[in-house]
């Protein structure tokens, strides 16, 4: 029986560096944001019900999603955000549970709960950081304005949120290698520490 765990976390709590450290432990990884870029490439059914919902505005010439476009309205207020998630998330946890398969496999998910995939996982894990160092990461990470990262911060789900969903939590507010060891323990106690 595989096991299959859901990662999840807002924005800048250091998602990337867990699911890292699983690849690194020879745990496939799908990362759900990958396969939300795939699901939304040109005349795609999941770009046109996104047009349906937020206009024509959000394309660029070719036809193309202009994904600054989108984020500045999809992230705008909460309602947007749950409006495109409401919109997108059917077509992504469709391709995500067509690529599973039957083995040990980590889903590096952002909307784990909100898209309802968390169904399918044998564990549920959060990562959570402050929202001061988050803040700090999203600007050295995307290079985009704080207005902006505040924005898209403030679209997403308090802490609390993921505490009382989540099985398992990671704290992210220390050093790098204190986290990845703390990670690394959990995954290894998770997946069976036969990998």
């Amino acid at each position: 029986m595989s096991i299959i765990i859901g990662l999840t976390g807002p924005t800048g709590a250091g998602k990337s560096i867990a699911s890292n450290t699983v690849r690194e432990m020879g745990i496939r990884v799908i990362d759900c944001d990958k396969v939300a870029r795939q699901t939304v490439c040109a005349n795609s059914n999941a770009l046109k019900a996104l047009v349906n919902v937020f206009g024509v505005g959000i394309l660029n010439s070719d036809g193309a999603l202009n994904r600054k476009a989108l984020a500045q309205i999809a992230f705008s207020t909460k309602d947007n955000t749950k409006l495109l998630n409401e919109t997108l998330l059917p077509y992504i946890v469709e391709k995500i549970k067509s690529d599973i398969g039957d083995e040990d496999v980590l889903l590096d998910a952002p909307t784990l709960f909100e898209s309802g995939i968390d169904d399918i996982c044998t564990y549920t894990v959060a990562v959570l950081s402050n929202g001061d160092i988050r803040l700090k990461r999203i600007l050295e990470r995307d290079g985009i304005t704080e207005d902006e990262a505040n924005l898209r911060m403030s679209a997403g789900k308090e802490d609390e949120y993921y505490i009382s969903k989540a099985g398992h939590i990671i704290y992210n507010n220390g050093d790098i290698d204190t986290f990845i060891a703390n990670s690394s323990k959990l995954f290894e106690k998770l997946y069976g520490g036969n990998k």
